[in-house]
């Protein structure tokens, strides 16, 4: 019984450490549910634990009889308590727990009583879902392991970094931020603003406190400031050699070279240096098999070219992932790239001006600068276009497109192809004929790259204008939250793989999709035709609804051997702003 008492205790020192999450934990009848199913029967000792905090005669006889599985459920404690101080800290109900005296520690049964836990372990990060108050129990989702990101940011050339910026931390919990440096570029050449992102991490400490009442997984002012860096301190492939490294460049490294099975994606707001100064390094210390495995685990996502380096790192590196519209390194050519459709339909000249009120000043005014709180004030007004850089982060927020599967998919982060462009040594993810979405628009038909990202503006703004809400709404109930989608009864976020053969008639149902707030809620279907490969005259039977179908023809003569087709269910509530959630089924057309 003692080791019981103390391994409970663990549980209520750990979390009444977490000092500036307390206030998190006023919430009553909170549960944190298992995030990941899979990941939970990988994790044998779970239901253990949540039985040994549950009922006090279950953790006597494991105690008695298997007193090591208990000892490697306190192990695992640790390293639950360790990753997600805060997630432990939502676990506890509304009254403070704390013992009377050090001899006396809180009996067993009343912890029982009082702590009500379901670890998710085992899990690559994050992975705590928490259910509170406003919630019903039909909203338990189950959430994706987030990804692993790095920012590089020429923050302060215009104001659309800072832009970025904002909302880049107002979803900092769907990712582990792994690095925010300040970096040049050809618009910022001489300098780089790392006391601006500090700056921003400020504002985004003062309103944490909100933030978390409304999702869980948001990390810390001191956590973001640890991983604050400035990167090459002037412009392009000049700063870029042997005895040159920066900060920005050993912490990239650092980030590489966790033991994580995750990829690291780096999202280049600005110049390419402070990668290619880490690359740089790793080359000249590491073996060719060592380098190697680093490469592969970089994700980069450019807005552009806007130095040299961009240039230098896909010749020197054939095997490191890279998505960019290239471009020469002044900003000529950024029309033409797809990132633009994000809000540069008016600057650029090259979209049909969708929803774009929602990505103009007055809008960004009203919900996002005044009377949102600190963070949303430090939100400048657009000079030439909102948040140009933000297409490099947006599709790896856990929305359910699954966009980070694939940049060939489609999503918040635009489409793209694998192609070899002109005076590219080898195939990059970029734009083509083929990384075109044909959009209808009152009766017209729009196609351009642009519109992969413009098709989904209103649903990201008003995703963000939510978010904002979040900053200043002291009170779960006094925000809108979104939807919960369910996809042929799976309640992920993962994509749907399913197969069929000609002549089959597929069904697929929202059944069970929710609202958290009550909302009533709608179910759209789209036929993602850009996003597969199969070519050939296939219908949904409706567009609107609870329940479509679709029979598969014969594939076309331009078909591959087994292509496949992708639908998206998007839930929409009738909130305010009215969000929305989605699901991707893939379905594989097979002989």
């Amino acid at each position: 019984m003692k080791t019981i008492t103390e391994t409970l205790v663990l549980i209520l020192c750990l979390a009444l450490s977490a000092r500036t999450a307390l206030a998190e934990a006023s919430r009553p009848n909170i549960v944190v549910f298992p995030a990941d199913q899979k990941a939970k029967k990988r994790a044998a000792p779970s239901e253990e634990l949540f039985n040994l905090a549950r009922d006090p005669s279950e953790s006597q006889d494991l105690a008695a009889d298997e007193p090591e599985k208990l000892a490697e459920m306190k192990r695992r404690l640790l390293e639950i308590s360790a990753r997600d101080k805060d997630s432990m800290v939502a676990a506890l109900p509304a009254a403070p727990l704390s013992p009377t005296s050090a001899e006396s520690p809180p009996s067993l049964a009343a912890l029982a009583r009082r702590i009500r836990l379901s670890f998710l372990l085992g899990s690559m990060s994050g992975g705590l879902e928490v259910i509170g108050e406003g919630r019903s129990p039909s909203a338990e989702m189950t959430a994706e392991p987030r990804s692993r990101v790095f920012v590089l940011t020429d923050i302060s050339n215009e104001p659309d970094d800072e832009e970025s910026l904002v909302r880049f931390l107002v979803y900092a919990n769907e990712y582990d931020i792994e690095g925010l440096v300040a970096t040049t570029s050809t618009h910022l050449r001489n300098r780089t603003r790392e006391d601006l992102i500090r700056r921003q991490l400020a504002a985004y400490g003062q309103v944490r406190g909100n933030l978390v009442k409304h999702a869980p997984g948001y990390p810390t002012q001191e956590q973001l400031l640890a991983v604050t860096a400035t990167g090459q301190p002037a412009y392009g492939m000049a700063a870029v050699g042997d005895g040159k490294s920066s900060a920005g460049s050993k912490l990239l490294l650092a980030a590489a070279d966790k033991a994580d099975e995750r990829p690291l994606w780096v999202s280049v707001w600005g110049g390419a240096n402070t990668l290619a100064q880490a690359l740089w390094d790793a080359r000249k210390e590491r073996s060719p098999d060592a380098l190697q495995k680093l490469v592969a685990k970089l994700r980069v996502y450019t807005i552009s070219d806007q130095d040299d380096a961009g240039r230098w790192l896909r010749l020197e590196f054939p095997d490191l992932f890279y998505i960019v519209s290239p471009s020469s390194t002044d900003w000529r050519e950024y029309y033409r790239a797809t990132w633009t459709g994000i809000s540069g339909d008016r600057h650029y000249r090259n979209g049909p001006s969708v929803d774009f009120a929602l990505v103009d000043n007055p809008w960004l005014e009203e919900n996002v600068i005044k009377n949102h709180g600190p963070l949303g004030a430090l939100y400048p007004k657009l000079a030439y276009i909102m948040e140009g850089d933000t297409p490099s982060f947006l599709g790896l927020i856990g929305n359910g497109l699954a966009w980070s599967a694939s940049p060939a998919y489609g999503g918040w982060g635009g489409r793209y192809v694998l192609y070899q462009s002109y005076a590219e040594t080898r195939p990059i993810w970029t734009d083509n004929l083929d990384n075109r979405d044909t959009v209808e628009v009152e009766g017209k038909l729009h196609t351009s790259n642009q519109a992969t990202i413009w098709r989904w503006r209103k649903h990201f703004q008003h995703d963000f204008a939510a978010r904002m809400d979040w900053c200043v709404a002291d009170e779960f109930k006094k925000a809108n939250h979104n939807p919960i989608a369910v996809l042929n009864g799976d309640k992920t976020k993962q994509i749907l793989h399913l197969t069929a053969k000609v002549g089959d008639t597929l069904t697929l149902s929202s059944a069970g999709s929710s609202d958290p707030d009550g909302d009533a809620v709608t179910s759209h279907w789209l036929l993602y035709r850009e996003a597969g490969d199969f070519v050939g005259d296939v219908k949904l039977t409706l567009a609107t609804g609870n329940e479509t179908r679709l029979t598969i023809p014969p594939p076309g003569r331009a078909s591959p051997k087994n292509p496949t087709l992708h639908v998206i269910l998007t839930v929409e509530d009738n909130g305010t702003p009215n969000l929305v959630a989605y699901r991707r089924a893939i379905i594989e057309i097979q002989p």
